[in-house]
């Protein structure tokens, strides 16, 4: 008898392990997906000040309500462990791991701001409510946390810099930095006029090891994945140019041109860079 209930409780062991290792290797698809979290960013070469003899630092806009650009807008929530670029980036700065730095003074990144800080530029303050206590139906004084608002982040500016190498011959380009951009309506405002508010800068090379374990989707494959780094440093986005270096403080084109005048004066600083280079060579 106590050799049969020594059996019995071998067999219940066994297969709870069984059904442990059964339930641990579940997986959501075909395949278990880990490449992503094991990578590293990609190694940029290095740039001798010596080899350059022509740079200009650009800003320019993405809008992620084109559609090549959504990507960075999507998923709005956490889905198949993606979510969307403003996000991650929230998520690095209250951990720690990246730095914000004050968007409305410059774009040098000298001034670090913290999260709650960056929030209030997000305008999710914490506010003070009347509620009824349930317990003695008195009215009490509650304090509600702000929230943050990322869906009305439409826009994110990128900071860049391109230059020739006359060590290898080619045009490249460096993004330096990314700034969430704020699309909302003042709630005081009859007028309902959108207005745009850039949060915070991140400085990109201090983000890249972020954006690299993270996933961004894929409308074309799925079992190829690209990484938020890769969308950056691939192209993979549709933008305009807003500002050159120039001698006017920095001025933007908005602040002299304005409509179709503003864009054909985007277009023709791009058209610049390109013929930069083609007029090098004699075919």
């Amino acid at each position: 008898m106590k050799n049969l209930l020594v059996i019995i409780g071998v067999i219940a062991l066994v297969a709870g392990s069984a059904g442990k290792s059964l339930q641990a290797q579940i997986i959501n698809g075909a395949y278990q997906r880990q490449d992503i979290f094991q990578r590293k960013p990609l190694a940029l070469p290095s740039v001798r000040e010596a080899d350059v003899f022509w740079s200009k630092k650009i800003w320019r806009i993405i809008d992620v309500r084109e559609k090549i650009n959504q990507p960075l807008y999507f998923p709005t929530k956490e889905m198949d462990g993606r979510i969307n670029l403003i996000s991650l980036l929230l998520q690095g700065i209250e951990s720690g791991q990246i730095t914000a730095y004050d968007a409305r003074n410059d774009d040098d990144f000298k001034l670090p701001i913290t999260y709650s800080e960056v929030k209030e530029r997000f305008g999710a303050k914490d506010q003070t409510v009347q509620v009824q206590d349930f317990d003695t139906g008195e009215m009490v004084e509650r304090t509600m946390p702000g929230e943050i608002r990322t869906n009305e982040v439409k826009q994110y500016m990128l900071k860049e810099e391109w230059y020739f190498n006359k060590n290898n011959s080619t045009l490249n380009v460096r993004i330096i930095g990314i700034c969430p951009i704020q699309l909302f309506v003042r709630e005081d405002d009859p007028s309902g006029q959108i207005q745009r508010r850039q949060v915070f800068w991140v400085y990109y090379p201090e983000v890249r090891e972020l954006l690299t374990t993270n996933e961004v989707f894929n409308p074309h494959n799925d079992a190829r994945k690209m990484s938020f780094d890769d969308l950056f440093i691939k192209r993979y986005f549709n933008s305009y140019i807003v500002k050159e270096s120039n001698r006017f403080d920095s001025r933007g084109i908005f602040q002299y041109l304005q409509g179709k005048q503003a864009m054909l004066e985007s277009k023709r600083i791009e058209n610049k860079i390109f013929n930069f280079e083609q007029d090098l060579w004699e075919y």
